[in-house]
């Protein structure tokens, strides 16, 4: 496995959520009609946290918060990949649309990190059969480089040169007991 480098602490991650909510209201103009959909498996977690952080920043600004059933959800991208083939089986998770649905609004696609873009290229297929939003933005804890495709996102927690040969992780307490962000094989 090579060594793991701690790139971002807890701190850094809790800070990166703030800055990342308060940009999708800047870039929304109040954001009123924002849906975020996180995508599997962490993108989820990542996408309540901005939910939480977007209702905690509406109500500092005497802005009406909502629920957050409304506000966030998730979408199951398996079926839509193009690796299927070269991936061991992945399980299919159950994609939640938030109440009020993604038509006419504006939707905000969640992920960990963004590598090749071809994750998100997936997302943007199972969005297309779910329903049709006005926009769509896409929000990621960290950016990576390295795009197969030309995608790049709207909100970065953080931007992170890497190698090929390395591997960037997103742990987060939900999941992992832990958050921080981490490269394995880094020298």
């Amino acid at each position: 496995m090579g060594t793991i480098k701690t790139v971002a602490t807890a701190d850094d991650m809790r800070r990166a959520v703030s800055r990342i909510a308060y940009e999708i209201i800047e870039s929304g103009k109040g954001a009123d009609d924002v849906v975020l959909l996180g995508i599997p498996t962490r993108g989820v977690p990542i996408a309540k946290r901005l939910a939480e952080r977007l209702n905690l920043a509406w109500e500092r600004e005497g802005m009406p918060t909502r629920p957050l059933e409304e506000l966030y959800g998730s979408l199951d991208i398996t079926m839509y990949r193009d690796d299927l083939h070269r991936q061991p089986t992945r399980e299919i998770t159950p994609t939640r649309i938030p109440l009020g649905g993604i038509d006419g609004r504006t939707v905000v696609l969640v992920d960990d990190v963004l590598f090749s873009g071809r994750t998100i290229r997936a997302a943007l297929d199972a969005l297309q059969d779910i329903g049709r939003p006005s926009a769509v933005r896409l929000a990621v804890m960290v950016d990576r480089g390295h795009r197969e495709l030309p995608l790049r996102a709207d909100h970065v927690g953080k931007n992170l040169p890497t190698s090929r040969s390395e591997k960037v992780r997103v742990l987060l307490s939900e999941l992992d007991g832990e958050d921080r962000v981490v490269i394995e094989g880094a020298a």
